[in-house]
């Protein structure tokens, strides 16, 4: 009886050691890269705990394995046998995978993380300060400090029946749909993500629309869904603009991050500042300006008759920025605008969160801008902000961060209009 007794204890010891083992060493390895998620007192009794578990599941090995030269039978040994092999090899991918040499998937998960602006702790929880900071270090945007160069755009008629097209990508932006000489959809469907890139033609019909109630107080500014904004301004075309203060993550969307110029007026100047890039707007001769000195005052003396505070600059002067790693946005929905030389402006999305298109990162979204000719270009808010409305509608697939197919309330947008 006591063998059978011993038996079934030996048996149970090694069950249950083999499922506790693997879980307490993985959150004693997370808690030394990290002390967000663990505690330095819970690490240490997670270290006590593995020592603990380890020693009993020997025990259990032993007293299946031999009692009086009796053996476990073969069936049992067959499933704990695969049972270790399958749990254990699952334990040891997914710790490699967070804190293994190859830093690939921690430089992604940082990167996506912490600028998400909604799901930080998903980096802050497996590692520490010193590692987010190293690897944000690590994968930047270093924007040129150039002025832009207003020369080199030249807005005239083009004569699309005498054209010899340089590439594919000029080709396509510059054979017009039948019957549609104000803008064209082209699908974009690279290696690894999907997006959709307007081509306006006539840059003057580009403008900055804002929500509603649009303003300075986090408590009853309210932003507005993307199609509502293009809707309220009639429009035909629409993508985001300009980031916002979120404190929590759960803002109104109302409260732009930096000043807001509108149809040649200041809309707001938010002191919040924007962090990045800087001015991205369209003066009164329709050219896109990128500045990273210019105040709002200043804004407004150059002629700016439409624009907003974002970035990074992706294209400057025909020169893409230096894109270190990533960038520093890791990969998710993407929004951008850009000019090129003869004047057609470029608005790009990106989808994102989805298995046919995890999303794009800043060397993506330079690359697509470089490709079809932009001479200057700079990103925009992404994320569950992402999304391009054609006849207020959405063309673009959002994804939240609940993975839920939806946008969020912005305070403007780039628009389209007749």
């Amino acid at each position: 009886m006591n063998k059978k007794k011993n038996s079934g204890i030996g048996r149970r010891l090694v069950l249950i050691n083999s499922f506790l083992f693997p879980i307490t060493v993985c959150l004693y390895i997370v808690s030394l890269f990290s002390n967000n998620l663990i505690t330095k007192p819970l690490s240490i009794v997670l270290l006590i705990l593995s020592v603990i578990l380890f020693i009993s599941f020997i025990v259990g090995i032993v007293l299946c394995f031999k009692i009086k030269g009796r053996r476990l039978k073969k069936i049992w040994k067959v499933i704990i046998a695969l049972f270790f092999i399958f749990y254990y090899a699952c334990a040891s991918i997914v710790m490699i995978i967070f804190y293994g040499p190859n830093h690939t998937f921690r430089n992604w998960l940082i990167t996506s993380a912490m600028t998400t602006m909604e799901h930080q702790y998903l980096a802050t929880w497996f590692y520490n300060d010193d590692i987010v900071n190293s690897v944000l270090n690590n994968n930047v945007v270093i924007e040129s400090n150039e002025e832009t160069d207003l020369d080199m755009v030249t807005i005239g008629e083009i004569d699309f029946n005498k054209i010899i097209f340089k590439n594919e990508f000029e080709e396509q932006v510059l054979t017009k749909d039948e019957g549609n000489d104000l803008y064209k959809i082209i699908d974009i469907n690279r290696d690894g993500y999907k997006g959709k890139l307007a081509v306006v033609y006539d840059p003057s019909k580009v403008h900055i629309g804002t929500a509603k109630n649009i303003g300075y107080n986090l408590n009853t500014s309210r932003g507005q869904y993307l199609i509502d904004i293009t809707a309220r301004y009639n429009a035909v075309l629409g993508i985001n603009a300009s980031g916002f203060v979120d404190p929590g993550y759960n803002s109104y969307g109302g409260v732009p991050r930096g000043y807001v110029i509108s149809q040649g007026k200041l809309v707001l100047n938010n002191t919040w500042g924007r962090g990045y890039g800087g001015l991205v707007g369209f003066d009164k001769n329709n050219k896109l300006i990128l500045s990273t000195s210019m105040n709002a005052d200043q804004a407004l003396a150059a002629g700016i008759r439409d624009g907003i505070q974002y970035g990074p600059f992706l294209v400057v002067n025909g020169k893409a920025s230096f894109i270190k790693g990533n960038g520093g946005w890791g990969i998710a929905p993407r929004t951008a605008i850009g000019q090129r030389e003869d004047g057609i402006v470029l608005l790009l999305t990106i989808d994102g969160r989805q298995k046919s298109s995890p999303g794009a990162d800043m060397v993506d979204l330079a690359g697509i801008m470089v490709d079809y000719g932009a001479v200057n270009a700079a990103n925009m808010d992404g994320g569950t902000s992402t999304g391009m409305a054609l006849n207020s509608k959405l063309i673009s697939k959002p994804m939240n961060g609940s993975f839920q197919p939806k946008t969020r309330p912005i305070p403007d947008a780039w628009i389209v209009v007749e």
